[in-house]
């Protein structure tokens, strides 16, 4: 990732954003992100397709791209779409994230939404094919100064500023034992980097087993949580994980 800040501090600066300034992105930012999107690779082989919507003019043609609410002032959304395969939730997943990471050191605000937002309108914005998903939106622009209530509401609804402890998600050699981070060595920021990342209501489903040289990731699934979404949202929590890693 060609940025000019230290990708550590990125990750630390990201949070959810959900106020902005009702200013449409520049020329210059918009050029910016269609150049990052073309040399955007994840670590799998599905296709992912990357859209930036701009909300007045799809108003324009009849179409409401709406967030229940979740989400006020924005008028870009950066839409991602990937083909249906192996490994495709994992993949959009990590390709967004490093998306938004981008975003993020331009100094502008997202947030991931992969349940609140108008799932049909946004299909039709981006001309979703039939062996395409549509998982995951994201607002893009300026941050708003004042923040609304929404922020502090859903950030305490969410607990987004909590993280697990190290006890909890890492462990060495397998499961029976935790990992400790003065035996991390040189995994230690690597893993920090997984313990900061977002997930779907911050459940933060990742977990970790380091053997030597090696970092096998594993999933814990929250029972039933992803039934309404008609995919497995958590698997998208991974992509973010391997994309902190």
């Amino acid at each position: 990732m060609e940025i000019g800040k230290s990708i550590i501090d990125i990750i630390k600066q990201r949070k959810s954003i959900r106020s902005y300034d009702n200013k449409t992105l520049s020329t210059e930012i918009m050029n910016s992100l269609e150049s990052f999107f073309q040399g955007i690779k994840g670590p799998f082989e599905a296709q992912v397709r990357l859209k930036l919507v701009n909300i007045t003019d799809n108003e324009n043609e009849g179409l409401k791209l709406g967030t229940y609410g979740v989400i006020k002032g924005a008028k870009t959304f950066l839409v991602g779409a990937v083909e249906k395969g192996d490994h495709d939730l994992e993949e959009i997943g990590y390709i967004f994230e490093k998306v938004i990471l981008y975003i993020t050191s331009l100094d502008l605000g997202t947030c991931w939404l992969g349940g609140t937002f108008n799932r049909g309108e946004f299909a039709k914005a981006i001309g979703l094919k039939d062996n395409e998903l549509l998982p995951v939106v994201t607002p893009v622009g300026n941050i708003r100064e004042q923040k609304n209530l929404i922020d502090s509401f859903f950030r305490y609804v969410a607990g987004s500023d909590n993280r697990k402890e190290w006890k909890e998600i890492f462990f060495n050699q397998n499961f029976n034992k935790s990992l400790q981070q003065e035996e991390a060595g040189y995994f230690k920021n690597p893993l920090e980097m997984i313990r900061l990342a977002p997930s779907a209501s911050n459940r933060q489903p990742w977990r970790i087993v380091v053997d030597g040289q090696r970092c096998h990731f594993y999933l814990q699934k929250t029972p039933r949580y992803s039934d309404k979404l008609g995919f497995d949202i958590q698997r998208i929590d991974m992509g973010i994980a391997m994309c902190h890693f």
